[in-house]
């Protein structure tokens, strides 16, 4: 790291040590503990009405959230693949790979929306029940955060400097990282 670099990030502890941005990991980290109280609530009323739960998931399409799930984590793996090519200065394939992690991030979106659309048609809303208000609520804050994670990647990957798309793919990856842990509580969970 350079000098320069690394004096900026003194003074930040252990997030210092961390890829990227300090201050991007402090937003990640304020990030999770949000989702986290989301996961939270979704998982203490799924215990008080099991049953209202239990109708709200049989309107799901856990094959489709499925899909969605290999297809952010390749997009993950394909950010991680970016990171190390700009790591070893080589520009042009890091822009290939972001470019990839974007396709199959916007890729998630689509798949997100045919997922929404098919669930409105079929009667569900975010006034349906309890069930809905919180999938409707986290999904949705989910899928505002992969938007804003594609705005994030756009920009790192102009420039490719290693330092920018470690900050991006690291924003990228807690994505990654909250819809798995989302997917299985949201989904599968009985």
């Amino acid at each position: 790291m350079p000098a320069r670099e690394y004096e900026a990030q003194e003074g930040w502890g252990i997030l210092a040590e961390l890829p990227g941005d300090p201050m991007m990991w402090v937003l990640i980290f304020s990030e999770l503990a949000v989702f986290g109280l989301l996961l939270g609530a979704f998982s203490v009323a799924r215990a008080v009405n099991p049953s209202a739960f239990a109708e709200g998931q049989q309107l799901l399409d856990p094959g489709r959230a499925g899909l969605n799930t290999l297809v952010l984590i390749t997009s993950g793996w394909a950010a991680a693949r970016g990171g190390r090519s700009a790591r070893e200065g080589r520009r042009a394939q890091c822009r290939r790979w972001l470019s990839l992690a974007m396709a199959l991030g916007a890729a998630f979106v689509a798949i997100k929306l045919l997922e929404y659309a098919a669930e409105i048609s079929s009667g569900a809303g975010f006034e349906t029940s309890t069930f809905f208000t919180l999938y409707f609520l986290l999904t949705g804050f989910h899928l505002l955060h992969v938007v804003l994670g594609l705005l994030i990647l756009a920009v790192v990957l102009r420039g490719a400097d290693a330092h920018a798309v470690e900050t991006g793919t690291s924003f990228w990856h807690m994505v990654d990282l909250v819809w798995v842990l989302m997917f299985p509580i949201v989904y599968l969970v009985r």
